[in-house]
């Protein structure tokens, strides 16, 4: 049986997501956020992560009867920016799933994080909730595995209609800080490399035993 959780569980989960937000803001203005995967991004993100993955384990996923809406919320933010850890993103799917069929997670947040770790792993993601930048230096999705029904889906979880993410997420690029890559092929070389690197794909000819 998962522990009682105390109060300030839901205090330390929004205390470590302003964390977040602050070196990410701090990275921002000074430029050095969108060259790569800033190693003190990383340290912030991996730092939650592992924090987080300590309280799932004492006590189960963090919803909303442990933590409220907000703690929920901040929970469901770290999660999803742990793209260092395909371990703990791939244990939090399935648990996090779990919350949702209860009622305790909104399915919005299980779509994002599902969308998150089928694009690291390089496969379609479902709900069209993950964007980059695309070839022609516009904010795009990344390739969605059922484009004829990803706005049904998305009307289940809760979100807006693919068409007015797009343009909301080119808005936001266009008054955002960061530009298109200079060289987008380059750039995704870059990408996948690193993918390989922390573990979410393969390199060319192997295989899981």
């Amino acid at each position: 049986m998962p522990e009682p959780v105390p109060r300030p569980i839901r205090d330390e989960l929004l205390a470590l997501i302003r964390e977040d937000y602050r070196v990410r803001e701090t990275l921002a203005r000074d430029g050095t956020l969108f060259d790569g995967y800033h190693p003190d991004m990383r340290a912030v993100h991996d730092g939650n992560a592992g924090r987080l993955d300590e309280i799932v384990t004492r006590h189960g996923w963090p919803g909303r009867a442990i933590a409220g809406e907000d703690g929920a919320e901040a929970a469901f933010l770290i999660a999803v920016h742990a793209i260092a850890q395909p371990p703990l993103q791939r244990r939090w799917l399935e648990i996090l799933g779990a919350a949702v069929a209860t009622g305790d997670a909104p399915l919005r947040h299980l779509a994002h994080l599902e969308d998150r770790v089928r694009t690291l792993e390089g496969r379609p993601q479902r709900y069209g909730t993950q964007f980059d930048w695309d070839a022609d230096g516009e904010m795009s999705p990344l390739p969605i595995e059922d484009p004829d029904r990803v706005d049904r889906l998305r009307a289940e979880a809760g979100l807006m209609p693919l068409a007015d993410a797009v343009r909301r997420q080119r808005e936001a690029a266009t008054s955002g800080p960061e530009r298109p890559p200079d060289d987008w092929y380059a750039r995704a070389l870059r990408l996948e490399q690193w993918r390989r690197e922390v573990g979410w794909t393969e390199e060319p000819g192997e295989s899981v035993s």
